[in-house]
């Protein structure tokens, strides 16, 4: 899995720098390997107070959610995390069932949907609140935002290649300019394949991810039956009427 998740973060950032490179020769090139550099540095904790604020989800305290920070208290403790990420309460009507963790190993959050709330008993709440916790003592967090920022990155860089050829048709008719067609369709290619790495990358943490919360439960039926009952609920009609309907956003937190 971690050679895996090397591999197809380094096809992620040679997307993005080929398409830099494309664009704007070898300055672009590394343009786009500082964007990603800097992407790399920057602390997630701002990224996380903007993603529980827009799912106007609220703290909850020890008090009102005892059974919760117990079972979070046991699970960070297996997963050797120096503290307990917070758990966060999203009201109904935002989004489907569902959980997601935001933050960093040192201070993450994970929101817990009514809608989860209600449909999971506790043995597969355990499960799910395992599998967030796996996510981040392994840093996915991180890395996933890194993939999700390279692959905006690569959209920005074909955009700007689709604006470019614009403002340069007339040159083009008049046969005043020259253009790499093939570059042009690599380019206008890139952001598919940017994405195609990311959803590949996403699916690697996933499944170790649910490996993970197995060994801090020791209860595989329990993630079994947790997953099986959110794949139920979440192909409601809904999802035929309204596709992606439940899916997060931002989209690093899509899986």
């Amino acid at each position: 899995n971690r050679l895996q998740t090397g591999l197809l973060v380094l096809t992620l950032v040679g997307i993005a720098a080929a398409a830099g490179s494309l664009l704007f020769g070898e300055s672009g090139l590394w343009l786009a390997l500082f964007a990603v550099a800097g992407t790399l540095l920057l602390e997630p904790a701002a990224a996380s107070a903007l993603t529980l604020r827009l799912y106007r989800a609220r703290a909850l305290h020890p008090h009102e959610a005892p059974e919760i920070w117990a079972m979070l208290r046991e699970l960070s403790a297996r997963a050797g995390l120096s503290a307990t990420p917070v758990p966060h309460y999203v009201p109904s009507g935002i989004v489907n069932v569902n959980a997601f963790a935001t933050g960093s190993r040192r201070l993450a959050s994970i929101a817990l949907t009514d809608g989860l709330l209600r449909s999971l008993s506790m043995r597969e709440l355990q499960a799910v609140l395992a599998h967030e916790v796996a996510h981040i003592a392994q840093e996915d967090l991180r890395v996933m935002g890194l993939a999700d920022s390279i692959s905006r990155l690569t959209n920005l860089l074909a955009l700007l290649g689709q604006v470019a050829l614009l403002i340069s048709m007339p040159a083009l008719l008049v046969g005043a300019a020259e253009i790499n067609w093939i570059g042009l369709l690599l380019l206008a290619a890139s952001p598919q394949l940017a994405l195609l790495a990311q959803l590949g990358l996403s699916r690697v943490r996933e499944f170790d991810a649910d490996r993970m919360a197995v060994e801090l439960t020791g209860d595989p039926h329990g993630l079994a039956s947790a997953l099986a009952k959110i794949e139920r609920v979440s192909r409601s009609w809904r999802a035929w009427l309204l596709p992606g309907w439940g899916n997060p956003e931002p989209s690093w937190l899509r899986t």
